[in-house]
């Protein structure tokens, strides 16, 4: 399982026109799985980026996560973080999880991420989304399970 997160000023998912997510200050999580990921890789990332602590505190430090913030976020299918470029330049996507499966467990990162009390929006599986970020810092992060 791989995951980008992207600490956000704002942040929004378009799908034919209708804006389905749509957030303020958190995290835009493009999420990936692999082959060999399970619902406990889901539940350990999920408590991860919702505990990472890439927020500025009173003192402008990095120091609360999150949770501690308040955030909300925007979970995003994204198969492509499977890409493999090493041949040609066309890059393949047999890496990544097959389709019904990762559904299933983005839904259940989905899940996790409201169970560690983060509100939590998502885009739609398998759609071709614009997704809008406005990133802060910038502060990206790249999680692996």
């Amino acid at each position: 399982m791989r995951a980008v997160l992207q600490r956000v000023l704002s942040g929004s998912v378009t799908v034919e026109g209708q804006r389905i997510a749509e957030i303020s200050s958190g995290l835009v999580i493009l999420l990936g799985i692999g082959p060999l990921d399970n619902q406990e890789k889901a539940a350990q990332l999920a408590r991860k980026a919702a505990m990472l602590r890439i927020f500025s505190d009173e003192d402008g430090k990095i120091n609360l996560s999150l949770k501690d913030t308040g955030g909300a976020c925007i979970v995003v299918s994204q198969f492509t973080l499977y890409a493999d470029t090493r041949k040609g330049n066309r890059p393949s996507f047999t890496a990544a999880a097959p389709p019904d499966m990762a559904r299933s467990l983005v839904d259940f990162f989905i899940t996790s991420m409201k169970d560690e009390g983060v509100p939590t929006q998502s885009g739609e599986f398998g759609a071709h989304m614009q997704v809008e970020i406005l990133n802060d810092g910038p502060v990206t992060i790249w999680l692996e399970s």
